[in-house]
């Protein structure tokens, strides 16, 4: 859905001048902000064309991502991958998946800078179809996870080294504790209740939040490729089948655990208040759905999992929402840097609670979760 906003005409002609920079196949009429991610700044360009209506157009965040010209690598590469897996017949004929394109610059470049050092990027969107924030029901909380599964099935023979590493130590979570202890010891935060609540609660999953890693060092789970934030709204639902046809924002594709995407994937799907909520007291992991996300993901990707792939899931589910909150409250910590589309001073804090309490459900419902991995297999 287009976010409407008030574009001043400086900004607006600006935008239309950086559009212009990429091979388009009409004039462009209109630009409007677009989605409500919380690192890069995304605009839908509408065009005076029958056979190209739209396009995404992104100012790339090179505080997050600081080396997006390898961002840009991994994702031609990913795209040239898995069009390919696609005309081989990988999927279903029943399933129509669609992969979104990097879009050329009109000197063939897969980005533009401006003289600031501001980088663009330009990427086809994908027509009649939606996303969604939250999911209610087990239909299309199924179509979740086949989206994921097809995801993966697509890279699961596209061997990790020919991606680069695009953000060091992303979804490894100890390394985010290295960061936060930063933050902790440089912050001038007043004290609350809400903080000394997220302190006792990452202090007590400390040493715990490295059973990922671990598992990765022994050997029990390979290095993959995963997307990296495979989060309910990067999902797109086709408007008249209601089919899952589309997992975008490839920034973060890159080698890694296929768990960090199972866990982010059920973490953000499996809440049905939402990552933005102010009652992140009511929060609860709802186990409806994430038995139908497992059972529509393994039935994609079942003949790549090992046994130890189902072994860590409930790990990952739980591990995800926790390091997400500990970062959210780090970068609350250290004044909303990383994520710092804000509203308002406390809304990182209050992001983390969400994710924290996320947590608590999660362990709550450990029998129940571990039972419904059981049944897939």
């Amino acid at each position: 859905m287009i976010k409407e906003i008030d574009l001043k005409s400086k900004t607006l002609n600006n935008l239309v001048a950086i559009a212009n920079q990429f091979n388009l196949q009409g004039q462009v009429t209109d630009i409007q902000a677009f989605g409500n991610g919380n690192i890069n700044d995304t605009f839908l360009v509408k065009l005076d064309s029958s056979t190209q209506k739209y396009f995404i157009l992104q100012r790339i965040n090179t505080h997050v991502f600081r080396q997006p010209k390898l961002v840009m690598q991994n994702m031609r590469v990913f795209t040239d991958h898995a069009t390919k897996r696609l005309q081989d017949g990988t999927l279903d004929r029943d399933r129509c998946w669609k992969i979104p394109s990097v879009i050329l610059t009109q000197d063939n470049r897969e980005y533009w800078m401006t003289p600031e050092g501001d980088f663009w990027r330009a990427i086809s969107f994908i027509d009649n179809a939606k996303s969604f924030d939250i999911i209610t029901d087990s239909d299309r909380a199924r179509e979740v996870g086949c989206a994921l599964g097809t995801f993966h099935n697509l890279i699961s023979d596209l061997p990790p080294k020919k991606l680069a590493d695009t953000i060091a130590g992303f979804h490894i979570t100890p390394r985010y504790f290295q960061q936060y202890d930063t933050a902790l010891a440089q912050s001038k935060k007043n004290k609350s209740s809400e903080i000394d609540f997220c302190l006792q609660f990452i202090h007590n999953r400390r040493t715990w939040a490295r059973v990922l890693e671990e598992a990765k060092a022994d050997g029990k789970l390979p290095l993959r490729l995963m997307h990296g934030d495979p989060k309910i709204n990067n999902v797109l639902f086709d408007n008249n089948t209601g089919q899952a046809i589309s997992i975008i924002d490839l920034d973060t594709l890159m080698p890694g655990l296929i768990h960090y995407d199972i866990g982010d994937c059920l973490r953000s799907s499996c809440n049905f208040l939402g990552e933005e909520t102010q009652t992140w007291q009511e929060v609860r992991f709802e186990t409806e759905l994430a038995q139908a996300i497992l059972q529509g993901y393994v039935f994609q990707a079942k003949d790549f999992l090992t046994e130890n792939d189902y072994e860590y899931i409930y790990d990952a589910i739980r591990l995800l929402a926790f390091e997400l909150g500990l970062r959210f409250f780090t970068d609350y910590l250290a004044g909303n840097v990383h994520f710092s589309k804000v509203k308002y001073e406390e809304h990182n804090l209050v992001r983390a609670l969400v994710q924290f309490q996320l947590v608590q459900s999660i362990e709550v419902q450990k029998s129940a979760i571990c039972a419904i991995v059981r049944d897939l297999k």
